[in-house]
């Protein structure tokens, strides 16, 4: 097994959702998962403004950066860029079903050039250190997934990948769009895990559907990791488990009121930096998903967050709504910069 067997947790990397705000709220919650950035064009970090499409902070880690290209010359150019950065690891997008992406000869339509994946993915490691991995899907369209997704893994495992990270279904590129993409090819873990048994030394994770810890913890009798997405993002206290579950270490938080507590902190520092409450506090919607005040906890932080000059008094405000209905959130609004400041 190589190194990259240490991520047995990662969060996805999700458009328009896994920014550097919600990266840091996900470590608040977890110290061990991988956490991923979305996914960001090659030409875009050989090209563009690295700092605002890279930047990120020490308290991230540890961190991937997903990429999204098809030429391998710009692919390694970026991934050294990426290294230089500080990341832990560079993933290639070969997962993603956008027409966006398609058009630009990048994402799941790779699955249909399993050797140009093969020259980039060795294009990229002739000059890093730092693990490069890939996220694909089962295969796109009309094509057979036990062939498919054998003749992609077989190319990579040739040039060392260093781990593949498998979304179990098919990516349909024409009818469906990548909302629906996410939910309706249906899913084939079994697929996944013959996978896995074909390549016993080779890092395989899976991705799709996962939604909590026990369904987590049974993947991993088939495969190496398991990649939360969606779950992570709406129920993100699942994962405040994850350390002591997966990693025998000590969990962060206790309570989602600790959870808070410490993100409060964060959000201070950034509102001084010149952030909008709204762009931290969107990240926090689903932590009490499921539990009594969820429904008032993101109503407030969704109608004050986006008020003119809003600042942390929302995010108390919120609290204080969940503290009035009696759950036990083990610290009061007034334990709170202290919890923030301390840390263990």
């Amino acid at each position: 097994m190589t190194k990259y067997q240490a991520h047995k947790i990662a969060v996805a990397p999700m458009m328009e959702w896994t920014d550097p705000y919600c990266r840091a709220f996900h470590r608040v919650l977890t110290r061990h998962a991988l956490l991923y950035t979305e996914m960001v064009a090659s030409a875009a970090v050989v090209h563009g403004d690295r700092q605002r499409l890279l930047g990120f902070r020490d308290l991230e880690h540890p961190v991937a950066c997903q990429l999204g290209g098809s030429d391998p010359r710009q692919l390694a150019e970026a991934a050294r860029i990426v290294e230089d950065f500080g990341y832990d690891e560079v993933n290639l997008n070969v997962g993603c079903p956008s027409d966006r992406v398609q058009s630009g000869r990048f994402g799941a339509c790779l699955m249909r050039e399993p050797d140009l994946v093969a020259e980039s993915v060795a294009a990229m490691k002739a000059v890093v250190r730092i693990p490069v991995t890939v996220k694909c899907r089962i295969g796109v369209d009309d094509q057979d997934p036990e062939v498919a997704l054998d003749a992609l893994a077989d190319a990579v495992a040739a040039v060392k990948v260093d781990g593949l990270w498998v979304h179990a279904r098919k990516a349909w590129l024409k009818g469906l769009s990548p909302k629906e993409n996410r939910d309706i090819p249906p899913l084939d873990y079994d697929r996944v895990h013959r996978l896995k048994q074909r390549f016993p030394d080779l890092f395989i994770g899976i991705n799709g559907g996962i939604g909590s810890l026990d369904e987590a913890s049974a993947q991993m009798s088939h495969v190496d990791g398991v990649m939360l997405g969606r779950a992570a993002y709406h129920d993100p206290w699942l994962l405040a488990g994850v350390d002591s579950r997966f990693h025998g270490a000590v969990d962060p938080v206790e309570s989602r009121a600790e959870a808070v507590a410490r993100f409060r902190s964060f959000l201070i520092e950034r509102l001084q930096d010149g952030a909008r409450a709204n762009q931290l506090l969107r990240h926090v919607l689903g932590l009490y998903h499921g539990v009594p005040g969820a429904r008032a906890w993101r109503r407030r932080l969704t109608v004050d967050a986006v008020r003119p000059g809003a600042g942390v008094e929302v995010l108390d405000a919120a609290l204080a709504e969940i503290d009035q209905l009696g759950l036990d959130n083990s610290l009061g609004l007034g334990q709170l910069e202290l919890a923030g400041a301390g840390g263990r």
